[in-house]
């Protein structure tokens, strides 16, 4: 995909305004980004971006974030130009979205004595589910959840860790996440299965119509070509998927 042509310009003005790309990276979700032996950002979103302020011919600022909820309010604020975040209704109201990249699961997490076997059951009174404070999931269990209570933590990655401190019920979040915390900590199980499909996709401020057009023209042409697919096999990311083209959703 070409970066010339007025709406590549459109673009290039919405979201280099400062001169340069400020793209936010959210650590908070291990699919999406994390930090390499030289502490530096690598995953999907880094890769999507570094590749993204190229075609445009734009320097690049990658600004780092722990949890998804810093990063919703850092493009609220108009603090980044570019984000990459789960869609999600409530944060429509403050971005524009293109299509999904990634398709990615929900889990929940009980410890082993846990009478709790399937996702249905998680919803009852006296349940207390640990949660990362505006993340996907809470946003998602803030609509679905009727009788359960929500404790909401400061980040997704310390979702178990308060758990287990706190002695909750559950704990939800990404099902890697989850996996890998259940190695670490031990006497913990996931349930069979995913309480929800979470569509990652890339945003930008309300009202960043070019940005979001080009960006959706490029993301679909990432998926297509195959770049989703090798990033995600490069950095060794399991059980997340290439969203399927356009807006359809899995």
């Amino acid at each position: 995909m070409p970066a010339a042509g007025p709406s590549a310009a459109a673009a290039r003005a919405e979201l280099a305004g400062s001169g340069k790309l400020r793209a936010a990276i959210n650590y908070g979700n291990p699919i999406l980004a994390g930090r390499g032996a030289d502490g530096a950002p690598r995953g999907v979103s880094v890769d999507l971006a570094r590749e993204a302020a190229r075609r445009l011919a734009v320097p690049i600022e990658l600004v780092t974030f722990t949890s998804a909820g810093n990063v919703v309010e850092a493009v609220k604020g108009r603090q980044v130009d570019l984000a990459f975040v789960a869609i999600d209704p409530v944060r429509a109201a403050d971005m524009e979205y293109t299509a999904p990249y990634v398709v990615i699961e929900g889990a929940y997490l009980v410890r082993n004595a846990s009478p709790l076997q399937r996702n249905e059951e998680v919803d009852r009174a006296g349940t207390r589910v640990a949660v990362g404070r505006g993340s996907a999931y809470d946003l998602f269990l803030t609509r679905e959840l009727k009788n359960a209570t929500l404790v909401r933590v400061p980040t997704s990655p310390v979702v178990v860790d308060e758990f287990l401190k706190q002695n909750l019920e559950v704990a939800a979040g990404v099902k890697q996440q989850l996996e890998a915390d259940a190695r670490r900590a031990g006497g913990v199980r996931l349930l069979p299965g995913r309480f929800m499909v979470i569509h990652q996709a890339m945003g930008v401020p309300k009202g960043r119509t070019a940005a979001q057009a080009w960006l959706s023209a490029y993301i679909e042409d990432m998926k297509a070509s195959g770049f989703v697919a090798r990033a995600l096999q490069q950095h060794g990311i399991e059980g997340a998927a290439v969203a399927p083209p356009g807006g359809a959703r899995s």
